[in-house]
């Protein structure tokens, strides 16, 4: 699916090669990766979103509600966490699934023994759920890890008989790596609070999600203001850039406590509060559903977000 730039895959996995007989170390970078979409192999037909965000800022906890929404609007859902510390699915599948990497080391990278079976799993109304997990810390690249997730999806057929994907994507990185399912995506969404920080971190997003758009389809869906109780400084930013926002969640412990309890707030004793949640993800999910235009944003210098939020 995407080319390696001629290092093997146990060099992607295993990181940088021993120094040689002098002792002398090997060059910085030796076993980091450059990655390209093969364009032979696409999704297919099935609406595909990727989520970003600043790390911390409640992406699992929104793309495993999302995904249920999805489903309980009567789609197959497949959800593929893109971070290392792979718990993007904890509640839907009240456990830490084995990532992607994780089943190829077992079979020692050769993917034609793998079975659907070990590296799927179901979850809470039929969603399914995938980690792809992550190179060792400093070594090999994110974005082959994603590469080698979808080829194999796309091999056991798995991608025929879904109508959403929903990329779950690691923190504030937007390096090449991790921007790789914005190669796949058609839309890219954001998860904000409403503070300068999260707006910082989206700001960055946008850039890398209009680098990308310049070879490939995705294009910006909107913003979802997360623990938000309001969202002034949010308007402002998508104001001045062109973004819009499509949702908002307020700071309440029920969502909180949800990830705790390792369910999706749609597995909750109803309250009328929790059902206005619940109400905002069907919503949500609806509108994604039935498609939007894409918005022509354009991200700001790192100086103009100081002017604009981080000064009286």
């Amino acid at each position: 699916m995407m080319e390696v730039a001629s290092i093997p895959v146990a060099d992607v996995r295993r990181g940088p090669k021993p120094a040689g007989p002098a002792g002398s170390a090997p060059p910085d970078g030796e076993g980091s990766l450059q990655v390209q979409l093969d364009p032979g192999v696409k999704i297919g037909n099935a609406k595909v979103f990727a989520v970003y965000g600043k790390g911390g800022i409640g992406k699992s906890t929104t793309s495993s509600n999302l995904s249920v929404a999805f489903s309980k609007l009567g789609k197959r859902v497949l959800q593929i966490g893109c971070d290392p510390k792979h718990d993007s699915t904890f509640t839907l599948t009240k456990r830490l699934v084995p990532t992607v990497i994780d089943a190829l080391e077992k079979v020692e990278f050769h993917s034609e023994e793998l079975r659907l079976e070990d590296f799927v799993y179901e979850g809470y109304n039929g969603v399914m759920c995938v980690e792809a997990g992550g190179p060792p810390a400093g070594t090999g690249c994110g974005g082959y890890v994603v590469g080698q997730t979808v080829k194999l999806l796309k091999e056991h057929h798995l991608l025929d008989d879904t109508d959403v994907v929903i990329f779950d994507v690691l923190g504030d990185v937007v390096c090449g790596g991790f921007a790789a399912p914005l190669q796949h995506a058609e839309r890219a969404l954001i998860v904000t609070a409403n503070d300068f920080d999260s707006i910082f971190a989206m700001n960055r997003i946008v850039q890398a999600i209009g680098a990308k758009s310049k070879n490939y389809r995705v294009r910006l869906g909107g913003v979802i203001a997360n623990r938000s109780d309001e969202t002034d400084q949010i308007d402002k930013f998508n104001a001045r850039t062109g973004l819009k926002t499509m949702a908002r969640f307020p700071m309440l412990d029920v969502i909180r406590k949800s990830r705790l309890k390792k369910c999706t707030l749609f597995e909750l004793d109803e309250t009328p509060e929790l059902r206005a949640v619940q109400q905002e993800y069907l919503q949500l999910a609806a509108r994604l559903w039935a498609g939007s235009d894409p918005l022509p944003a354009v991200a700001l210098k790192d100086r103009e977000i100081f002017d604009l939020l981080g000064f009286d």
